[in-house]
């Protein structure tokens, strides 16, 4: 049962990535528009690449960092797979469901154009944010938080 709660999560987290990256970038043409102001200066779309990890860290067009981040994000995804099988209850599995849909919507990204393709934009209170992001890597930052607060590592699988 832990299994099907994470597909079904994660199948939900990578359908929401694809539709809101469909969105942004074919229906509202934002690599050619580059910003557009939605709710300024708290939320703005502004298109961004991101060939590297996170904030572009170890971020290269090169082929082999592309495919070495696709084949990270397959092995990390397939350890939770088997970490999870063994897990109870609802909340441990929705959580890795959240960070392999996350994951996959990346690594598809990363397949088709190359490249994460970020396009959300949050500010506040006089400080300008440079960064983007999207809503896989929400899914995965979430799921984390919740497994690093609340899976328990004492537990025997």
């Amino acid at each position: 049962m832990p299994l099907f709660r994470t597909l079904i999560m994660a199948t939900i987290i990578f359908f929401l990535d694809r539709i809101t990256k469909w969105v942004v970038i074919e229906f509202m043409d934002l690599p050619r528009r580059i910003y557009i102001e939605v709710f300024p200066p708290y939320l703005n779309f502004m298109m961004a690449w991101n060939e590297g990890i996170n904030f572009g860290l170890f971020g290269s067009s090169s082929d082999f960092t592309r495919y070495f981040l696709i084949a990270l994000a397959f092995a990390i995804v397939i350890g939770l797979v088997f970490w999870v099988r063994n897990q109870s209850g609802w909340l441990i599995p929705l959580s890795v469901g959240a960070i392999i849909g996350g994951a996959m919507g990346n690594v598809l990204d990363r397949v088709v154009y190359g490249a994460v393709a970020d396009f959300l934009n949050m500010s506040c209170c006089g400080r300008i944010n440079p960064y983007a992001f999207n809503v896989a890597d929400i899914a995965i930052f979430a799921g984390a938080v919740v497994l690093i607060f609340f899976a328990d590592p004492k537990r025997k699988s």
